[in-house]
């Protein structure tokens, strides 16, 4: 059974990936400064792994359907470390893209229920958008 409980070792978990995202975003916007970019992406890691457990991280990267994300991830973050910040932010979000596709439902769901943006996401043509994005026929 999943423990839904919030102990001190899953609040740092949720803090070290806030910051890990916030130096992330520090790393674009400071035309993609390795330096920042690095420490985003070691802290964002590290909170996954105390917020849902050092076992559960490595059994969620390590899946097979979950491996060509890993690698990209890896690959991306290597080159970023190596000083190619650009090529490595690519190659490193098609990896968290592939890892964390099975959220984006999820994701959606939580979204649409921020007052404005559910609101916004709930527009004919965003939801069109929306609707083919994922595969459904939109009558015309």
């Amino acid at each position: 059974m999943v423990s839904f409980e919030m102990n001190d070792r899953k609040k740092i978990g949720l803090g070290l990936t806030g910051f890990g995202i916030f130096f992330s975003f520090l790393g674009v916007i400071f035309f993609f400064d390795k330096g920042l970019l690095a420490m985003g992406n070691i802290l964002f890691v590290s909170g996954v792994s105390l917020t849902i457990g050092l076992k559960s991280t490595m059994q969620f990267f390590m899946k097979r359907s979950n491996f060509k994300g890993t690698i990209s991830f890896g690959i991306g973050f290597f080159i970023l470390i190596i000083g190619w910040p650009i090529i490595g932010m690519i190659v490193e979000s098609y990896g968290f893209i592939i890892l964390f596709s099975g959220f984006w439902p999820t994701l959606a769901v939580f979204l649409q229920k921020i007052p404005i943006l559910g609101w916004l996401l709930q527009q004919p043509f965003v939801r069109s958008l929306l609707d083919r994005y994922r595969g459904k026929r939109v009558p015309v």
